[in-house]
């Protein structure tokens, strides 16, 4: 089956009782068990659900791997990858992460023993210069958040299979989704999202999950859900198979309305830069039009006034809702230093004040771009 069905059929049977085409919602923490440790596949919500098997099924066959697992976020998923690791072990990571990945690995796990080295993920020569005998970890964002640089995840999979230590290769595909790219075909071990972002595509939910094509690993981390027990609600897991069944067409126009708003903003003259994978300047362009189907919704940008102006830009948009979170079908505008990455200011990792991320959503191109346009007008005294 090509995507656009199996995001559709994917995982998601009609229900042999009642033959009701979506997948039911089990909201029920236990299950009747037939004799003594003897149940019909079920025995606690927790450990596993039928809705959320629907779900995992799904994102495994969407992202071309063979086990999925749902989280009650994403950030709950990012920290039960890491819980694979020890005390003492080293991971390399992106400088241009999410602020509350950042905030994870260096505010809380630095404090459990890991140990993080934060590089330049676009440049292999930096990644490869970070590794050390007791790296057991390359954590990846591509497009990263909030620059939007693409790192060649197949070359660095090559670099951490030849080097003595052999760390996972982790990428983060909430910015593509498995529409666009699919990590696990270029060589990494293991994709993590955000399904509150694109995947349930309308804002109205939360929820998190991995996915790896190893079974031995799908063990490790199954444990550590059941464990841990971060796991999402049936409805959530509902919420976010409905959403999936949209997943294509939403990003084909995610991606026309962000091309049409990138040409607009590449032509005004308060902006200093426009940065977008698809766009003609962009540093990776190649490697995205080579790993990614499109460019996505995803699009910042860097105006000439600093952080006053990026704050006057985003408080003057009416279409565009100032608010964190990205991906849904409206669209949304924030500062990120400001904002979703305030827990990086004080770092290496500090974003730039003045730039602005847009989650271009799907209401019409014009509609969107005249909003920029007031909110540019407005600057003028």
């Amino acid at each position: 089956m090509r995507f656009e069905t199996k995001a559709i059929h994917a995982g998601q049977q009609p229900d042999p009782l009642t033959g009701a085409v979506m997948t039911p919602i089990y909201q029920t923490s236990t299950y009747l068990q037939d004799a003594v440790g003897k149940n019909r596949g079920y025995e606690y919500s927790r450990t596993g659900n039928p809705t959320r098997a629907a779900l995992e099924a799904c994102l495994a066959e969407l992202e071309g791997g063979r086990f999925g697992l749902a989280f009650a976020s994403g950030m709950a998923a990012i920290d039960t990858v890491l819980r694979l690791l020890d005390p003492g072990d080293h991971v390399v990571a992106g400088n241009d992460v999410y602020g509350g990945t950042f905030r994870l690995f260096d505010k809380i796990l630095r404090r459990y023993g890991l140990d993080f080295d934060f590089v330049n993920t676009t440049d292999l020569q930096q990644v490869r210069a970070a590794l050390r005998p007791n790296t057991r970890l390359i954590w990846l964002e591509t497009p990263t958040n909030p620059l939007l640089q693409v790192c060649d995840i197949a070359a660095i999979a090559e670099s951490a299979a030849d080097h003595p230590s052999h760390p996972l290769v982790a990428v983060d595909n909430t910015f593509a989704t498995p529409y666009l790219q699919r990590p696990l075909a270029l060589g990494a071990d293991i994709v993590v999202h955000s399904t509150t972002k694109y995947l349930g595509g309308h804002s109205d939910v939360v929820g998190g999950a991995i996915v790896t094509d190893r079974s031995e690993l799908h063990e490790k981390l199954a444990f550590l859900q059941n464990a841990v027990g971060a796991v999402p609600g049936p409805l959530d897991c509902f919420l976010v198979l409905r959403g999936i069944k949209t997943l294509p067409v939403r990003m084909d126009r995610h991606a026309e309305n962000a091309a049409a708003i990138v040409g607009f903003l590449q032509n005004r003259p308060e902006v200093s830069r426009v940065i977008y994978p698809y766009a003609p300047d962009h540093p990776q362009k190649d490697i995205a039009r080579r790993q990614m189907r499109n460019g996505g919704g995803m699009v910042s940008f860097i105006v000439k006034g600093g952080g006053e102006m990026a704050r006057a830009i985003a408080e003057n948009t009416h279409l565009f809702a100032l608010a964190e979170s990205l991906g849904g079908v409206e669209s949304l505008i924030e500062v990120p230093h400001a904002m979703t990455h305030a827990s990086t200011a004080d770092s290496p990792l500090a974003v730039d004040p003045g730039l602005v991320r847009l989650s271009v959503g799907l209401e019409h191109a014009e509609d969107l771009i005249a909003d920029l346009e007031e909110a540019f007008n407005a600057l003028v005294p």
